[in-house]
């Protein structure tokens, strides 16, 4: 189904769009289990939840990531797949290993995400880069919910909002030095910004844009 050395638009969402992050730590969890699943060795987290993310032993990358962020009910991924079945794997253990632990801390039993998880193939280039807006700037839609169809109405606001949102790939791009950086394999895809300037005019120019009426 998927092939190494494409790009894939990664997502999924809570079953009955329920809510899959209720607090800071369901996030942290999330962020760090991006980067343990990432391996052809299995998630055991308890050896490395208090681990710097830089400290912990990984095997193998099955996918190379791009750009994520996460949202109250769903999740977004940019992703390559980098060996033959790699995006299935590493998937599979992520969204397994965050069930497992979201259920046990709430109490919970059955499926937590809507689907295994769908993928859409980034087959052109300009689709491509349209991608890592998409995914950056879906947070907003957390303190403007219609901005993709009345445009934004307090921009200060929503850059602001943005540059602080720490549950995504946004500020790495950005050229903030966090922990979470090494998440990303940004060698592993097209290097469409040649440093956080040319990264915040590309994701401006959709900020800016007014839909017609």
């Amino acid at each position: 189904m998927f092939s190494v050395g494409e790009y894939y638009h990664v997502y999924n969402r809570g079953v009955e769009k329920r809510r899959i992050f209720l607090d800071r730590n369901d996030k942290e969890r999330f962020l760090r289990l991006l980067y343990i699943a990432n391996s052809d060795i299995p998630v055991v987290f308890r050896l490395s939840q208090k681990k710097p993310l830089a400290d912990i032993p990984v095997g193998k990358k099955a996918v190379a990531i791009g750009a994520y962020t996460l949202m109250p009910n769903h999740i977004h991924l940019l992703i390559k797949e980098v060996v033959d079945g790699g995006l299935s794997l590493f998937m599979e253990k992520l969204m397994t290993a965050y069930a497992k632990y979201f259920n046990k801390k709430y109490d919970r039993v059955g499926s937590l995400f809507q689907s295994r998880f769908k993928a859409e193939h980034i087959d052109r280039d300009e689709y491509l880069k349209y991608i890592y807006a998409y995914i950056h700037l879906n947070p907003i839609k957390l303190i403007e919910p219609t901005w993709k169809e009345k445009g934004i109405g307090d921009m200060k606001r929503a850059k602001k909002f943005l540059d602080t949102y720490r549950y995504s790939s946004y500020q790495d791009y950005a050229g903030l030095h966090r922990p979470e950086k090494i998440i990303l394999a940004p060698k592993g895809f097209p290097a469409y910004f040649e440093d956080r300037y040319a990264f915040a005019d590309a994701h401006q120019d959709w900020l800016d844009f007014k839909p017609t009426t």
